[in-house]
Order: C-alpha cells, then structure tokens, then sequence
C-alpha cells in the first residue's frame, strides 16, 4: 500500500494493526463519526457517508485491479463508512455509540442475509462497500430500536 491508501483506503493505518483491523477501523469510525455530529452535524456525517463511499469504491476499484487482491483485510474504509451510517440512524449517546459498534461488529462479522449476499455477489468496490454499508444501517436501526424500546417498557432513556 502506498501512503495515500494506509491514509484513505486503511483508515489512518488502523487497518495495518495485526490484529482484528476491522475492528480498529469501526472504532476510528466511531471516533471520528461521533466528532462529526458533535461539532457539525448528522446531516453532514450522512453526506460524508456518501462521499467517502464514492471515493472508496473507485480506490477499492484501483488497488485490486493493480494488486489483484479483493477485500483486503488492511482495507477498512468500509467499516468506517459502515459505522458512520449506523451513527446517523442512532445517534451519539453513550447507549447508542455502544450498542451501534456491537451490532454493526456482529452484522459485519455474521453477514446475515442481504449483507453476506452483497459481500459474496457484488463485484469490486460496491461489494466491499455495499455490505458495510447495509450492517451499518441495520446496526443504527436496531440500536435505535433498543434504545426506545428500553425507553417505553422502562420509562427512562439510556
């Protein structure tokens, strides 16, 4: 990898890490997703999502067409733009920012239904993309869930 994709496509270098590097990606993407929201916005976390999406799937592209290597493991710009998805569905309280990274870590482990479909069948970029990012907005959904649910049946927000 040159210095731009450890930067880009390894999220910081956190794909690097010898061990679990999606998992580090996820929590560079839970940092820097909750940042976003804090000082500017969901709306602009969601067009960022967008963004780096676009991004991704054309270096992904590149990087496997020069190396021939899919889904490389040090490649954890999915997990980030995953994670951020699932922020803009379920917010940044303390609840929401552990109960997204748990389940957007097992959606993306398990691949569970259309997730592992889109991991297996989509071609290049859209499918190291494309299955992140459907975790991602299962995790901010079912998170959001849990969240109200808690609040209805016990009366309090968590």
């Amino acid at each position: 990898m040159n210095r731009s994709e450890k930067l880009f496509l390894a999220a910081l270098g956190s794909g690097l890490l010898p061990k679990a590097p999606g998992t580090w990606g996820s929590v560079v993407g839970l940092l820097s997703g909750t940042l976003v929201i804090k000082f500017v916005s969901v709306e602009t976390l969601f067009l960022l999502t967008i963004l780096v999406t676009l991004a991704a799937v054309k270096h992904i592209n590149l990087y496997e067409k020069r190396t021939g290597i899919h889904d490389d493991k040090r490649i954890v710009i999915d997990e980030v733009a995953g994670i951020w998805l699932a922020l803009c569905f379920s917010g940044i309280s303390p609840a929401a920012l552990v109960l997204s990274f748990l389940f957007f870590r097992i959606f993306d482990i398990w691949k569970p239904s259309i997730i592992g479909k889109i991991d297996r069948e989509a071609p290049g970029g859209w499918g190291v993309m494309g299955d992140d990012l459907v975790a991602g907005a299962a995790a901010g959904l079912a998170s959001a869930l849990v969240i109200e649910a808690f609040a209805y049946y016990f009366g309090v927000g968590i």
